[in-house]
């Protein structure tokens, strides 16, 4: 029997594949939006606690189907691409995010997962240096003969903004290091705010504005008028905003005047060792002149580990900084370096988050937004209260189900109590970041209060809002006549990550849109031709712009004709596709010419490959196969052969470019562009550089997981099974049908011994 119940509502051990895949997809895409919000916009629009609970979902279900991790997975991701208006820096040593651990079993597992990595016993020593983790803004200070030549913010890990002038203004940050510094020395920490300084300096915005208004008034009255006070005082939201705005200045004459403190607790590039420990090189970096935090504790144990933790939570509101968790680090640097990466966190430290703050305010609506793929998402309008310091007003909703008081099991949540306008609830900040709701208080609910009704049709188009079988949210069917998403489609197009056109954002789209202008991606190059210098309708005419703004918009705009072909495969805005599957897709096919081809004959296979399932299917029973007899599908075989990419990706993709009006629109805009050939990967001189890699059997000197980081590292792809497209079997012990099909594929197969001659070491 079908599962009613949407695949977020299931618990990752109980779905089905499809189910997986399709909550996999889900997650991907709503991470993926919440880490431009944090990391680009300092604008976070979900919580700590609700990015970590889709983390660990995410984390749970590939463990579970491994074999349908995503190339766009959230496990691989770290933070977002750099912003424009600042120079880029790409760092020496990739800055990496940590894993999260909520519970005191999820440390226990940390230890535990570091102990079978470096094949220690259950009870070996190891220790672990605990300090707090401060809620700031990630930054690399690298210092060359002793003098701070670059600051850069995290970005996407690889590449960050440059803020060198900005950081030269931060008192903790020293210009200059001592004597006996490594010639080479990167510093990694936090910039923050503390509580103090920020009260003090939104106490100084709020006078400041103060001020104006007073001079504002006292020259209305001298001309005899009565002066209105006008707008608000320009405060920030909390300490991390705070001090992410103001680093992030383009002036940093501002950066000065703001009060930014900086914690040092790590390092990237170095031409001599710190020490040989964790807590060594913490003294190392003080003696140095860097400010380290005073709570950072050895640990011997996880008794020891989870008594820093308690600590650090009892005397959390009395730190004078913002907190979100504690973090654990391996102490021993040579264990470090064995048990090296992930894709995108370290093996060797963990996160452990603390818990959250609450407050109780009144649900004053409930609000429906309408995404560019037709989601129709409630958001809760929160009578404004204070939690944990900050002023909150609104709150994500997540669906209909978790209104009504059901979990993503199926099973009820705050004991089934629903949601309605009019009610009291419980907020809370977990991370200090956006509110979520808590719980309702049922004996302050008013007598007539009506449950909440989802909407059956869409707020913007007024077509019919349905919810298919299997999915969590209602969406909107209007598709090309809902002007929702079609602003929303053009706006993911101009987007900072995508063709990102300076002049042309989200009110400019809107506003050429409701003008008729701009109705796809294509019209935007064609703008100047029609609507620019002698036609009837001038840009330059518009309220608000002139022939230079006009200008400078259609000089932007001729700009983003070359256009990197992944920018343009994510701008197109297809289901699915993130930034880091559009990298992927992009570096696998290496042109747009080969993309597109590919794509057109990856469709035909499928097409052939539906019709050979349907024809099997209604075959009579009597003479019916055993299995369908399946044509030779070479395209749709090599793009489900790329690294992440599943099957619910690829039909995703391939359904895109089977729809004659999506070609039809996608080849009006190629025509206005200069496609540019994909990036190579970076493993130069490497003897796997692009290859596929396999590994079967017991290793005796690796253990799988040092085999399959040291083939990565060197540029190679690593599979979890044999096809055409494999490469290189390595083949230990007790080899099986791995090897018997790498053998009848004629795959090259090789010892353990072989590949670590071949890898060199």
């Amino acid at each position: 029997m079908t599962d009613p119940r949407a695949p977020e509502q299931i618990a990752p051990d109980a779905l089905t594949e499809t189910e997986a895949r399709a909550e996999l997809e889900r997650l991907a895409a709503a991470m993926e939006a919440a880490d431009r919000a944090y990391h680009q916009e300092d604008a976070p629009r979900i919580t700590d606690a609700e990015y970590d609970a889709m983390k660990a979902r995410n984390a749970a279900i590939e463990a579970r189907f491994p074999e349908l991790k995503r190339a766009d997975s959230p496990s691989d991701r770290v933070g977002a691409a750099p912003a424009e208006g600042f120079g880029k820096i790409r760092h020496r040593v990739p800055m990496l995010s940590l894993a999260n651990a909520f519970e005191e079993e999820d440390v226990a597992d940390f230890l535990g997962s570091v102990r079978r990595f470096l094949g220690m016993d259950a009870g070996a020593p190891l220790a672990i240096l605990a300090e707090p983790k401060i809620d700031g803004l990630s930054l690399s200070l690298r210092y060359e003969d002793g003098k701070l030549v670059e600051a850069a913010t995290r970005g996407d890990g690889t590449t960050g903004e440059d803020v060198t002038r900005n950081a030269l203004t931060v008192d903790d940050i020293p210009k200059t290091l001592p004597g006996g510094a490594p010639a080479v020395l990167e510093v990694r920490g936090e910039v923050y705010m503390s509580h103090a300084d920020f009260a003090a300096l939104n106490a100084r915005q709020e006078q400041a504005w103060r001020d104006e208004q007073a001079h504002r008034r006292a020259a209305a009255e001298a001309k005899g008028k009565v002066y209105e006070p006008t707008g608000a005082p320009r405060t920030f939201a909390n300490p991390r905003n705070a001090a992410a705005g103001s680093l992030r200045q383009l002036d940093p004459t501002i950066t000065a005047q703001r009060p930014l403190r900086f914690f040092a607790y790590s390092w990237g590039e170095l031409s001599a060792p710190l020490g040989k420990t964790q807590e060594e090189a913490l003294a190392t970096l003080r003696a140095l002149g860097f400010t380290t935090n005073d709570r950072a504790t050895r640990c011997e144990s996880l008794a020891d580990m989870m008594a820093v933790w308690t600590g650090i939570e009892a005397d959390r509101a009395e730190l004078g900084y913002d907190v979100d968790g504690v973090v654990y680090k391996v102490d021993d640097l040579g264990l470090q370096q064995r048990l090296g990466f992930r894709s995108s966190t370290p093996r060797w430290a963990v996160a452990h988050k603390l818990s959250a703050q609450t407050a109780t305010t009144v649900l004053e609506g409930i609000d429906i937004q309408v995404g560019r793929t037709g989601a129709l998402s409630p958001v809760a309008r929160l009578r404004p209260v204070t939690v944990g310091g900050v002023v909150v007003s609104n709150a994500t909703l997540h669906n209909e189900d978790y209104i009504a008081g059901r979990g993503s099991d199926g099973e009820p949540i705050r004991e089934g109590r629903d949601l309605r306008i009019g009610d009291h609830v419980t907020v809370y900040r977990a991370g200090d970041v956006i509110p979520k709701v808590l719980d309702v208080d049922l004996t302050r609910r008013a007598a007539g209060a009506e449950p909440w009704t989802p909407p059956t049709v869409c707020p913007v188009c007024g077509s019919h809002a349905v919810r298919e079988e299997g999915e969590a949210v209602r969406r909107c069917t209007g598709g090309l006549i809902c002007s929702a998403q079609a602003v929303e489609r053009l706006k993911h197009f101009v987007s900072r990550n995508a063709f990102d056109i300076e002049g042309l954002g989200a009110k400019q789209v809107e506003a050429f849109h409701t003008l008729g202008w701009i109705a796809e991606p294509a019209d935007i190059f064609a703008l100047e031709k029609t609507h620019g210098p002698g036609t009837m309708q001038k840009v330059a005419n518009l309220e608000g712009w002139g022939e230079k703004s006009a200008a400078k918009l259609f000089a932007a705009i001729d700009a983003r004709r070359a256009i990197p072909l992944e920018r343009l495969i994510f701008g197109l805005g297809i289901r699915h596709v993130g930034e880091t599957t559009a990298k992927m897709l992009a570096r696998a096919y290496g042109t747009w010419e080969e993309f597109d081809a590919a794509m057109e004959a990856a469709g035909a296979d499928l097409s052939a490959r539906r019709a050979a399932l349907a024809a099997h299917a209604a075959a009579p029973e009597d003479t019916r196969p055993k299995k369908p007899e399946m044509p030779e599908t070479p395209a749709w075989d090599a793009l489900l052969g790329i690294d992440g990419v599943g099957e619910v990706l690829a039909v995703s993709v391939v359904e895109f470019f089977a729809e004659d009006r999506n070609r039809a629109a996608v080849a009006r805009l190629v025509a206005h562009l200069d496609v540019q050939e994909a990036e190579k990967i970076a493993a130069e001189g490497s003897p796997v550089l692009g290859k596929t890699v396999v590994f079967t059997g017991t290793l005796e000197k690796l253990t799988r997981a040092e085999a399959k980081a040291g083939a990565e590292s060197r540029g190679a792809k690593v599979s979890g099974s044999v096809s055409k497209k494999t490469d290189i079997l390595v083949a230990g012990e007790a080899a099986g049908s791995k090897l018997k099909k790498a053998q009848e594929l004629g795959v090259q197969v090789m010892t353990e011994d072989e590949w670590i001659a071949l890898i060199g070491g």
